[in-house]
């Protein structure tokens, strides 16, 4: 409530976007109608016929700013929830503004980098190379003569951002108590990946230092082209970077005017990618044809690394050991890879899953080796995951929209190329290493170490639960079912140690009664009566009685 008094003309601004675009009735299931007094007008408007659903969302996204566009775009690489016709939409969402004043991206320079212009570049292009929603790049020149291109962030963003991110987790919580499809469609958790990755997309630092890491990663590939970060240039709202001179992937037409390869460039470019993903771990998340130019010597570089993916090394293998298995079209070995790579939860039915990525595998059966989209195939895979209740990591999920998009662009070069059959040396290179005598050394060294620096713990742990113990803050919790097993597992241990003690103490009385009447040499009579046997008999008949009484309550 206090996020919806704070910000409510923004409230109002979504409530008529939503109203505009014929989501009216969705205003007033959610109680925003009578909050901001709306007129009932804007309620009754009916959904343009001449527009889809997909059409009306992203038009939506588009009105309400970056915040919104970005998570449309998010939404977008979540081809396992979301419906095809709205995905084809959501790709289109444009985060195109007009740009800010030059004046004030000069302003914003000097205040961010404190110190004048003239003391910086040698030139500045008012007219910015291209505008969007967070910032807009400048080209420029430094006095070394070397040309840049200067990202600036644009004025008040931050503050927008952050303010929206409260409004949509609110929105967001007070949809999910009226409409199940916003659990279904995971949009909490898309709104909670969203704000991570804004915050770190509004700081530059983050991504000159995405750029450095990727560069690193092909120092020795002369192919493939990373610019040049210029940090005494650079801060949170300000990046500074080589300016790269060259023609767009996605413009064919203008590759074969100029004579470029275009197998060779794509090659280039699903290799650089495969080696990202599975070598490195680390990876360009967004390589859509304008983060992707072909220079004059005709080098492949790479552009815009504000959204990264990240593999951990266990991953990167589950994950090659998913991409062989759907190839040898082996189900089970499927589901262990699912398995391994999401979180499985108790009531999961994986003989379902099993069924599922039977029918994935037929679907993929009668398809040429040659023709098959390792990107659809990933989503088809993750996407039954998903249904079966198999949460992902998100990188996981973006490692699937990123092969989906530079396959897109690699087909547009080059329709017969087949980044499955490019992926497969490099998902048996790492199968290979996992099993390598330098990778099993490591693990055990891992392993050992863990294990002596625990026991070394031990000491120090025992005397911490002693003092708690001791000053009588030790605390039990135990569920109903954990309560039974510790009773019923407290029975049988009582009910053994009668039996023992039962089993003694009879022992101890017949070797006595026996040992006294051996040293007697006589048999052994109290009061006339034969000890010995008769307090066998009894005590033989205790026994008998104990043991089927424990025996019959079966706790034993």
């Amino acid at each position: 409530m206090a996020v919806r008094m704070k910000h409510a003309g923004r409230y109002r601004e979504i409530a008529m976007a939503l109203a505009r675009h014929g989501f009216g009735y969705m205003v007033e299931e959610m109680g925003l109608f009578q909050l901001l007094s709306l007129p009932r007008k804007w309620l009754t408007r009916e959904a343009p016929e001449s527009k889809t659903l997909g059409e009306r969302i992203r038009l939506v996204l588009e009105d309400l700013g970056p915040a919104f566009i970005k998570l449309g775009q998010l939404a977008s690489t979540r081809a396992d929830l979301l419906p095809e016709p709205i995905i084809r939409e959501l790709v289109k969402l444009q985060d195109q503004v007009p740009p800010f004043s030059p004046e004030m991206a000069r302003g914003i320079l000097e205040q961010e980098l404190d110190t004048s212009l003239e003391d910086i570049l040698a030139r500045f292009d008012d007219v910015p190379l291209a505008a969007a929603s967070i910032g807009q790049v400048h080209l420029g020149k430094l006095h070394s003569g070397e040309m840049v291109a200067i990202k600036i962030q644009r004025p008040g963003v931050n503050r927008i951002i952050r303010r929206d991110l409260d409004i949509l987790r609110e929105l967001t919580h007070m949809a999910a108590k009226r409409w199940e499809w916003v659990e279904r469609y995971q949009l909490r958790q898309m709104v909670e990946e969203l704000g991570k990755s804004l915050i770190q997309e509004l700081d530059y630092n983050h991504e000159a230092r995405n750029t450095e890491k990727i560069a690193l990663q092909f120092e020795q590939d002369p192919h493939i082209y990373i610019p040049k970060i210029y940090w005494d240039h650079t801060s949170s709202r300000i990046l500074t970077m080589e300016f790269l001179d060259g023609t767009h992937l996605g413009s064919r037409e203008e590759l074969l005017r100029r004579g470029y390869n275009l197998k060779e460039l794509a090659q280039q470019l699903v290799n650089s990618m495969l080696h990202q993903i599975f070598i490195e771990g680390f990876f360009h998340a967004d390589p859509h044809p304008g983060n992707l130019l072909v220079l004059k010597n005709g080098n492949l570089a790479y552009l815009d690394f504000g959204m990264t993916g990240r593999l951990s090394e266990e991953m990167r293998d589950h994950l090659a050991s998913l991409i062989i298995a759907l190839m040898r079209k082996n189900t089970d070995a499927m589901v262990r890879a699912i398995e391994r790579l999401g979180l499985v939860e108790p009531n999961t039915d994986l003989n379902a899953l099993r069924a599922d990525l039977d029918k994935i595998r037929e679907d993929y059966a009668d398809v040429p080796f040659s023709q098959v989209s390792i990107g659809d195939a990933l989503n088809d895979l993750f996407g039954a995951a998903q249904r079966h209740r198999i949460g992902l990591p998100s990188d996981v999920l973006l490692l699937g929209k990123a092969l989906l998009t530079s396959e897109g662009v690699a087909q547009l070069l080059d329709p017969d190329l087949s980044i499955i059959a490019l992926a497969e040396p490099f998902g048996n290179k790492l199968l290979k290493e996992r099993f390598s005598g330098r990778r099993i050394r490591g693990k055990l060294l891992g392993g050992v170490t863990e294990l002596v620096e625990t026991l070394m713990e031990l000491p120090g742990q025992a005397r911490h639960l002693a003092s708690i113990i001791s000053k009588g803050k030790l605390k039990l919790e135990v569920t109903v079912p954990e309560l039974e097993m510790l009773l019923r597992r407290l029975d049988q241990i009582s009910n053994r140690l009668s039996f023992s003690i039962v089993l003694l103490a009879f022992s101890i009385i017949m070797v006595g009664l026996i040992i006294g009447s051996s040293l007697n040499h006589q048999a052994t009579m109290l009061w006339n009566v034969p000890a010995i046997e008769i307090g066998f008999v009894v005590a033989l008949l205790m026994v008998a009685f104990l043991l089927y009484s424990i025996f019959k309550s079966g706790r034993f």
